[in-house]
Order: C-alpha cells, then sequence, then structure tokens
C-alpha cells in the first residue's frame, strides 16, 4: 500500500488567474510614458526604475545650458543620443555650409537649424557630381568634378544653379534666418539680395561670387554691413566685371564697411576715391588680382582712416600712377602685405610705397621681380619696425642692408628663403642692428650657419627678450 501511494501523482494545484497589478508592474512601457508626461514637481514619486532617461527631467532651457558648456568635438556624438538632442543640438549650432540645395528649399533647414547666423551657400548653389573621384581645388572653392573637364571652359560659370533659383532661395532664407549675420553666396541678383538686406537687419559680413555692378544695386540697404568681399572676375571659373559705376554705388550705401576686399574687379582712381570718401570707418583694404586702370593708386589717399592695405596676386600694381604730387599718401596706414605679386615695373613700386610711406609692418611674400633696385623704394617709409622677406629671391644682402640700416625704428626682422642673402656678406654694420633687434627670424636657405654661430654671444638679446630660432 505504501508503495501504491508513493507511485499516486499529487493533485494538480489550481494556477491562479493574473492579477491586473502584477502585469503593470511587469511591462514598464506604459509607465515610461506616464513618467514623461508628470511635471517636475512630482518627480519624488517617481520609482527608480532602470530604464528611465533621467535628463527627461531637465527642461530644454536647462539642458540647453550643458550642452552648450560642452566642447565642439561632442556636439556630434550628443546629436545621436535621442531625437530630443538632436533637435536640441540643432538650436546650439550657429554657423553652417550648405551642400544641398534641396535642404534649404524645402524648409528643412529652419526646422532643424533655428538659429542660423552664418551660412555659407557657395556649395550649395553649384552642381557637384558626389561620386566623382575628381577634386577642383581653388583658393576661392573646393568641388567634384565631372570628367569631361576642359581646362579652356568657365567651368563653375556652366555649373551652377539659376539666378532664379537662388534668389528664391535667398528669400527663404532670409525669411528663415532674420538674425543672419553672415553670408556667402554665388550667382545672385539685386533682388535676392534686396530681401535679405531688409529682412536681415543685423547682417554684418557678405561675400559675393560671380556678382556685377547690377548686383551691388542688391545691399546698398545693408546699412550695419562691416565686411565686404567681391568676386568679379576668376579665370578659368567664371567671368563677371565690377567697375567704378558698382564701387561707387556700393560707397553710397555701405558707409559702415570696416574690411573691403576686391577680388577681379575693374575700376580705376574715381572708384577707389569714391570708397575713401564715402567709407570713412574702412580700415582694411584688400584687393586681388585686379583689373584695375592705371592711375587708381592715387585714389588711395583719400582713405583717410586706412590701416592695412594688402595686394594678394596682382599681375601688375600700376603702370601709369602719375606724378608724386597726385599720388599723396595714407596718413593712418600701418600694415603692406604683399603676397604672389608681379614687381617688374619700378614707376608701380616706387608709386607703392609712396603712397604708403607711414607704415610700421612690410610684409612680402612670394613676390617676383623684387631686387635691390626694387627694394630701396621701401627707403622712403621711415617708421618701419617690422620687416617680412619670404621667397625673395632676387634680393641680396647689400640690398637689403642698403635700406634697413637707414630705418631708425626697426625691431623685427624676418628673412626666409632668400637664397640670395649670404650669410657671408654680412658687414659689421648689419651685424650691429642684428644684436639690437627684440625679433630675428633668419633662414635666408637651407644652408644657414648664423643661428649656431650665435650661441654664447649677445646677439639678438641685446635689444630684446628672444631669438627665434627655426
Amino acid at each position: 500500500m505504501s508503495a501504491l501511494k508513493e507511485n499516486v501523482d499529487p493533485p494538480l494545484k489550481k494556477k491562479k488567474p493574473p492579477r491586473w497589478s502584477d502585469i503593470w508592474l511587469k511591462n514598464t512601457k506604459p509607465l515610461k510614458h506616464l513618467v514623461f508626461s508628470m511635471p517636475l514637481q512630482s518627480q519624488t514619486l517617481i520609482p527608480n526604475f532602470p530604464n528611465i532617461d533621467r535628463t527627461l527631467l531637465l527642461s530644454d532651457e536647462l539642458l540647453l545650458d550643458v550642452l552648450s558648456r560642452l566642447p565642439l568635438s561632442q556636439r556630434n556624438p550628443n546629436s545621436l543620443v535621442c531625437k530630443r538632442w538632436l533637435n536640441l543640438q540643432g538650436r546650439l549650432v550657429r554657423s553652417l555650409r550648405i551642400l544641398d540645395w534641396d535642404f534649404l528649399d524645402s524648409g528643412r533647414l529652419f526646422t532643424r537649424f533655428p538659429n542660423l547666423t552664418h551660412v555659407d551657400l557657395l556649395n550649395g548653389c553649384l552642381f557637384s557630381p558626389r561620386d566623382s573621384g575628381i577634386m577642383l581645388t581653388h583658393r576661392l572653392v573646393s568641388m567634384h568634378m565631372s570628367s569631361g573637364f576642359c581646362s579652356n571652359c568657365k567651368f563653375l560659370q556652366e555649373n551652377m544653379l539659376s539666378v532664379q533659383v537662388v534668389d528664391k532661395g535667398l528669400q527663404a532664407l532670409a525669411n528663415g534666418c532674420p538674425n543672419l549675420r553672415r553670408l556667402v553666396v554665388i550667382n545672385a541678383s539685386e533682388f535676392g539680395l534686396l530681401t535679405v538686406s531688409e529682412e536681415c537687419l543685423t547682417l554684418q559680413e557678405l561675400e559675393l561670387h560671380k556678382c556685377n555692378d547690377s548686383v551691388l544695386c542688391g545691399i546698398a540697404a545693408c546699412e550695419n554691413l562691416q565686411i565686404l568681399k567681391l568676386v568679379a572676375n576668376v579665370d578659368g571659373l567664371y567671368t563677371s566685371v565690377v567697375t567704378d559705376i558698382g564701387l561707387t554705388i556700393l560707397a553710397q550705401g555701405c558707409k559702415r564697411l570696416v574690411k573691403l576686399e576686391l577680388n577681379g574687379c575693374e575700376g580705376s582712381f574715381d572708384g577707389i576715391k569714391a570708397i575713401g570718401q564715402c567709407c570713412l570707418m574702412l580700415e582694411e583694404l584688400t584687393i586681388c588680382d585686379h583689373k584695375m586702370d592705371d592711375g587708381w593708386l592715387a585714389g588711395l589717399s583719400y582713405c583717410e582712416n586706412l590701416k592695412t592695405l594688402k595686394l594678394l596676386s596682382c599681375r601688375r600694381i600700376d603702370l601709369s600712377p602719375g606724378p608724386d604730387e597726385h599720388l599723396g599718401f595714407c596718413p593712418a596706414l600701418e600694415r603692406l602685405h604683399l603676397q604672389k605679386c608681379q614687381l617688374r615695373s619700378k614707376k608701380s613700386v616706387r608709386a607703392l610705397f609712396r603712397v604708403c610711406e607711414t607704415v610700421r609692418d612690410i610684409v612680402i611674400q612670394d613676390c617676383w621681380g623684387l631686387d635691390d633696385d626694387m627694394f630701396k623704394f621701401a627707403s622712403v617709409c621711415r617708421r618701419v619696425k617690422l620687416l617680412s622677406l619670404e621667397g625673395c629671391s632676387l634680393l641680396t644682402t647689400e640690398g637689403l642692408e642698403a635700406v634697413i640700416l637707414s630705418w631708425q625704428d626697426l625691431e623685427s626682422l624676418t628673412v626666409v628663403s632668400c637664397k640670395n642673402i649670404n650669410e657671408s656678406d654680412i658687414s659689421p654694420a648689419l651685424a650691429t642692428l642684428f644684436a639690437i633687434l627684440k625679433e630675428l627670424r633668419w633662414r635666408p636657405d637651407a644652408n644657414s650657419l648664423l643661428v649656431s654661430c650665435l650661441v654664447g654671444t649677445c646677439m639678438g638679446k641685446k635689444g630684446g627678450r628672444f631669438f627665434k630660432k627655426t
């Protein structure tokens, strides 16, 4: 009987039906939605659930303040956390380069980045094949290109959006970004720019590519514009013309300009004079690859508050500058920067230094034709404190010495990659000058031994605190 009892199965227990509270506690998804909708005042009642996002207890303003204090390198990873963080990071973005025009045209730009102040539309206005392995790189633009490129064609001019499409995008941008401060655009008309001028009253910096005289009528309403870059003609890329008419319109409309760059622009004495007379706050003028008529240098004397003059990639300066009594000079000019210019005309170089006779800093980099005869015209600049020469292969030690010994205020000297300046030709007078300089950077060629020879001497320390070794 005992064996039989052991083989008998125990009676089955009835399984209790599940209670609603047990199911509710095991499945926390509905609870998450409940927690998300709870106000911050009830946060003490929230149970300790491990899968709840604690940052949801923070308001958007507080979380924005936290995210804004993180380094820029963490912004992209932070935007991948969740949709909320993605939207918040978009509100922190102030500067953006548009690569896809549809992103602007569809309106997604303003939803994703509502607080933009700096927008670059240059690459977005160009047709660029993404799958191409050929890259066109220019100092103004960099983009992919097809294999059918011809060097004799205006490549960008044939691969950019129409004026109507660009103007429509500018209108949308003006309505979506009323606090815009900086804009870069190509192939726009005066109507598109006029919309930006009227809607974006805080616009301070503008860069226009492929602009002409009529386009400049559209920025006359930019009363607060301070920095302007005009790119009219670029050889091999596109063609456009800015003349004295456009420069005069610009001068009369944008009277608060502080920095102005003219790239590939035409013009003459009248255009530069108008800028000097109207733009009284202009402090920096950059002229790149200009197409100006002879005699334009004399117009610089009307820029009474100009402090910095830069000439970049100019094939000529001014072949017929006129007599000295008509040239005048810039009374407030402090810095003269010449880079990749052709200094082959003695009249041009002499007139340039005459106009810039008040400069304190002279920087000359990779300029062709600067020999001893050309450099001697710089002796008219009696207030020079800093001289930097780089890539001046025709200048000799004698030519350098003849000029800098006449500068009583010289404090800093840089000579780099000037192969005809030999250390063996350094005279005692030049060595004495080196000894009283506050800063000396001397590397005329790769075989220069001057730095090693100065070890243990007082040269380079007598008049200053340091001697730079390169």
